[in-house]
């Protein structure tokens, strides 16, 4: 006999076992809504194994992900630009590489508001 887990509940249970910092709120709302998706699209219900969560997902910034799996990117033709433009430009082109990356290689459960990636990290 299951029963659902609520948001709440999934918060409860991870500061229960302080794991509640290795996502915040906002990384553990990401992770919640991808396995209620999950469990949605294939009928499986999921026991809520916080310690197993934890060890198969992983929330980091792109920066993070970009230098812990050496991803390269760059934008072509930025002769035109000026700095900010530069800046801007190279910070999306790092996300697109590493959002690519992670898809090709693994599952991406979502992205915080603050643009942090919720992603299965046991691959």
């Amino acid at each position: 006999m299951k029963s659902a887990v609520t948001f709440s509940d999934f918060v409860d249970a991870f500061r229960q076992y302080d794991r509640y910092d290795q996502f915040g709120y906002d990384g553990l709302k990401v992770l919640y809504d991808y396995l209620v998706e999950m469990e949605a699209d294939t009928g499986y219900e999921i026991d809520l194994d916080v310690i197993g969560l934890c060890c198969d997902y992983s929330v980091e910034t792109v920066e993070e992900l970009a230098n812990m799996y050496d991803i390269d990117y760059d934008i072509e033709d930025n002769s035109y630009m000026n700095e900010d433009e530069i800046s801007t430009a190279c910070q999306e082109s790092m996300r697109q590489a590493v959002l690519d990356y992670l898809e090709y290689n693994t599952t991406v459960c979502g992205e915080t508001p603050s643009g942090d990636i919720v992603y299965c990290s046991s691959f």
